[in-house]
């Protein structure tokens, strides 16, 4: 990179590490720091639900599987169109709903569990977010550390990997959610321009427009069918209910006044995820692949054996002087703007759903709790994201175990009229449980299905069951789910704040 890309790196970032101290004393108290306060404007948490649900990950992993699949890669995100305009229909309702029952302010997801069902369960989501966003966070941190380290090899991945972490924990730390959907906004922004405006052009461009392109490409890389029904389900399953169970996006409905300006949040986020995001990542991905072939982007053998490196390695052969410092920012705004919203889910849980109400003592105090706690799942993110070397493997494990673990029980509390908590405490263990065995055994599942397929037909049997049993043995259901809610303040006194 030139000085003038590392000068315009570099304003990127102390840009967002402003607006992090900017915010640092600008919260009254916990809701001010993980819901913004509860009137955030739809456009901002729009821009902020898609930037998140995206981010790194899904760029670079976008950018490997249009490297090696081409346009039908494009179906990945088209799953992201399905879940938020599916739940905007139906989850986001009866959030509000739910919430205006239970005459608080909800936080985090698992306080809805403990609403829903009761302590317990709402202690084992708890626990399934924290570990899942963990991981998300690293996958993040480590698609951060692989652009980067193409870029400035001089570095190494494992180098870039503590300067992303670093840059991303203390913004985030300091700001809260303020912070994260204000440079979310800033950062999908230049991700939208930095790509669609000048790495598609410039590239195309050099590589030779229309006739210098399609002689490398082959016919199923042109194609929208070349995928097998085994990846739709696959991607589908995965994908979807991360729309019903992802902490990131509960904190987001929380975010703003009422459930129109939610609903209109998550349709922007859902449009522009596909087709916009969608074909400017595989079509980028493709892109890389022509030019590895024709001999631009010098690789060993002039085969890439890490499709994801395909796109950084793009980036740093063709951009120009200054063009190569706005791509890379605009790829860093889609790692930061996941990595800050799973790190503000992660710590959420931790602070909200763990500690005790009576230990956290002042709005102050709960607030440098928070901000602890910030800190101390980024830290374990990045040391994580160190032992891992595929982004989009890392990320789709982390989405496979929560909603394994979280999908069954938000299911039924939406359809059912009488709820257990029996049942969703027994699904949660068994869902996440057999799918994280399966991912940890690498064993050989059947017709090519992902762990999660199982993990989910696992915890649909051990809450149909449970349930059953619960049934016949006539005892009582939640309270939330036969209107008495109201009675049970002093119980969730400690999984809900004011």
């Amino acid at each position: 990179m030139t000085w003038i890309d590392i000068t315009i790196f570099i304003v990127y970032f102390l840009l967002m590490l402003g607006i992090g101290f900017f915010f640092a004393n600008k919260h009254s108290d916990e809701r001010d720091y993980f819901t913004g306060g509860g009137n955030m404007s739809p456009g901002h948490v729009g821009l902020s639900v898609v930037a998140t649900d995206v981010g790194g990950g899904f760029s670079i992993g976008l950018g490997g599987i249009g490297f090696t699949m081409g346009l039908s890669g494009s179906w990945l995100l088209f799953t992201g169109l399905i879940g938020a305009w599916i739940s905007a229909v139906f989850l986001i309702p009866l959030v509000f709903k739910w919430q205006k029952a239970h005459g608080r302010h909800f936080l985090t997801l698992p306080q809805v569990f403990g609403f829903l069902y009761n302590r317990k369960v709402a202690l084992v989501a708890a626990i399934i977010s924290i570990i899942g966003y963990t991981g998300f966070t690293s996958s993040q941190l480590l698609a951060g550390a692989k652009l980067t380290s193409a870029t400035f090899p001089q570095m190494g991945t494992e180098g870039m990997l503590w300067i992303m972490g670093a840059i991303t924990v203390i913004y985030t730390m300091l700001g809260g959610m303020k912070a994260v959907i204000y440079t979310d906004t800033v950062q999908w922004i230049i991700l939208l321009a930095g790509l669609m405006g000048v790495a598609i052009p410039l590239a195309w461009t050099k590589l030779g427009g229309y006739e210098g392109i399609t002689p490398y490409l082959t016919k199923d890389m042109l194609s929208l069918g070349n995928i097998s029904w085994q990846q739709v389900v696959n991607w589908s399953v995965t994908i979807i209910p991360i729309w019903f169970v992802g902490m990131t996006l509960y904190q987001r409905i929380f975010a703003v006044k009422d459930e129109k300006a939610a609903k209109k949040a998550w349709y922007i986020a859902g449009a522009l995820e596909w087709p916009f995001m969608a074909f400017t990542g595989v079509i980028l991905g493709m892109l890389a692949n022509v030019a590895v072939q024709k001999g631009i982007v010098p690789v060993p053998g002039g085969v890439l054996e890490d499709s994801e490196m395909g796109l950084p390695l793009l980036v740093k052969n063709i951009l120009p002087a200054g063009f190569t410092g706005i791509v890379m920012a605009a790829y860093f705004s889609a790692v930061l703007s996941t990595a800050d919203s799973c790190l503000m889910a992660a710590s959420g849980s931790i602070v909200g759903d763990l500690v005790p109400k009576h230990k956290k003592g002042s709005n102050k105090r709960v607030v440098r709790l928070s901000q602890v706690a910030t800190f101390m799942v980024g830290v374990l993110a990045i040391l994580l994201a160190s032992t891992m070397e595929n982004v989009l493997s890392l990320m789709l494990y982390a989405y496979a175990f929560m909603v394994s673990g979280l999908f069954i029980p938000v299911v039924a509390a939406m359809m059912l009229k009488k709820r257990y908590p029996q049942p969703a405490f027994v699904s949660m263990i068994t869902g996440g449980t057999t799918t994280i065995l399966l991912i940890i055994s690498e064993v050989k599942l059947p017709l090519g299905l992902d762990a999660n397929i199982f993990g989910l037909s696992a915890a649909i049997i051990a809450y149909v069951l449970v349930h059953k049993i619960m049934q016949n043995s006539n005892f009582t259901p939640a309270l939330a789910a036969t209107g008495q809610s109201e009675t049970r303040s002093h119980e969730l006194s400690e999984v809900a704040v004011e």
